[in-house]
């Protein structure tokens, strides 16, 4: 079985040595086809994916991030287009500069080659994984989760026939089976696979990094916090609490905890009217609790537990944490973050200030909700996953995140001493 893996595995590496070639005018175009067959398609595409909701249970909070839609589909086309109008990274000159010698030492942007994307119930995440990968000139290798395997079938088989018919390799992209032992292999795929990109929760990307023998960007689980600052303004703290917490829950940049200073929890109430209506269940620690009792749903009201600020919700559920001062929302972050988007309201310029400075995250918002938290939404087109990690790319990852430099040096007979 190992030896059939390689040969998905050789195929793919191979393949991935002819996209630099390719103009970036041409690997747009192909993009522009590829969303076109995505309009053209979506019946197939739509019972491809609605083989896959017929297994889920409708409750499960993964049925949302699985479900595809017309809707949706039509904004996974336009994103596709977005991508195929940047500009790609592609040889663009970080440095220049000459030796004293007369060498000329340039750096320039070049791609990774083959990259690895291990992700769960998003079959999204497979258009716009491909779309980044090719107009950045990488290949992929895709292991998707079992939950999504009958929509992922369907969306590489439309990929590769649209290559395949514009005379392009299809083996630029491939899709592993959607089992454990394909998820071993392609983390162990050294020589083949240049780096591995994990996208889901803390148990996969935990196992991906402590598994990996090639290269991996982890991109973190989203424990999102916001604190509603002492200075707060409370109808901006209604809306934005609101957005991050219920525009969609299932997905990493939802809101998880809200962290409230003890001198506004009088208004506490008012800033989760909106929740209530959504049907989000709170675990509040004790002083938001006795503020809540009496004018939140006492069926949607439970005491804090020992891990409820460390959890990612991907639910209507969300912790409500009180603090004495902007402090103590900086350790509580720090104790319970997963480094992936924080957020303060607050009207006093010098909290802001130190809150941005402070807190350790890739994204860290003033007055705006998480839920911007978005390749898309930060003008990067699409992205292949939030970053987490300081080494490397931090945050959403479009074009530039995934691809590396290479020195390129130029003479004219110069020998070294």
């Amino acid at each position: 079985m190992t030896e059939d893996y390689n040969e998905i595995f050789r195929r793919v590496k191979d393949a991935s040595r002819t996209i630099p070639s390719l103009t970036d005018w041409e690997r747009s175009e192909i993009l522009c086809k590829i969303a076109g067959e995505i309009e053209e398609c979506q019946e197939l595409l739509l019972a491809a994916n609605q083989k896959d909701l017929d297994r889920m249970d409708r409750t499960n909070p993964l049925y949302d991030r699985l479900q595809l839609s017309p809707e949706r589909l039509g904004s996974i086309a336009s994103d596709m287009r977005n991508v195929a109008s940047l500009s790609s990274p592609l040889g663009e000159e970080i440095e220049r500069r000459t030796l004293p010698n007369g060498l000329l030492i340039r750096r320039v942007r070049v791609p990774f080659g083959v990259i690895g994307v291990i992700y769960e119930a998003r079959p999204n995440v497979t258009f716009d994984v491909f779309s980044l990968c090719f107009k950045s000139g990488n290949a992929c290798v895709l292991k998707g989760g079992r939950d999504a395997e009958n929509s992922n079938e369907a969306i590489v088989s439309l990929i590769r026939r649209v290559l395949s018919g514009n005379n392009i390799s299809p083996d630029i992209i491939s899709l592993l089976p959607s089992t454990h032992d394909a998820t071993g292999v392609l983390l162990n795929a050294v020589g083949y696979v240049d780096v591995c990109i994990p996208r889901g929760g803390r148990r996969l990307i935990d196992f991906v990094r402590d598994n990996a023998r090639v290269p991996v960007i982890e991109t973190g689980a989203g424990v999102v916090s916001a604190y509603f600052d002492k200075s707060g303004d409370l109808k901006m703290g209604c809306d934005i609490i609101a957005n991050a917490k219920t525009r969609r829950v299932s997905v990493c940049n939802a809101l998880d905890t809200l962290i409230i200073h003890r001198d506004r929890l009088s208004d506490l109430p008012v800033l989760c009217e909106r929740l209530a209506l959504k049907n989000v269940h709170i675990y509040a620690d004790a002083e938001s609790m006795s503020v809540l009792r009496g004018s939140y749903p006492e069926s949607l009201l439970s005491p804090a537990g020992c891990d409820t600020y460390a959890t990612e919700w991907m639910d209507y559920k969300m912790g409500v944490k009180t603090v004495a001062d902007l402090n103590e929302a900086i350790r509580h972050i720090a104790v319970y973050g997963s480094g992936h988007s924080e957020c303060i309201i607050t009207d006093d310029g010098s909290v802001a200030d130190r809150f941005q400075q402070e807190v350790d995250a890739a994204c860290v918002y003033v007055n705006a909700p998480t839920s911007f938290t978005d390749g898309a939404q930060f003008g990067l087109g699409a992205e292949i996953g939030i970053s987490t990690q300081k080494l490397g790319p931090r945050g959403p990852m479009g074009l530039r995140e995934i691809t590396t430099y290479r020195y390129m040096i130029n003479g004219n007979g110069q020998v070294r001493p």
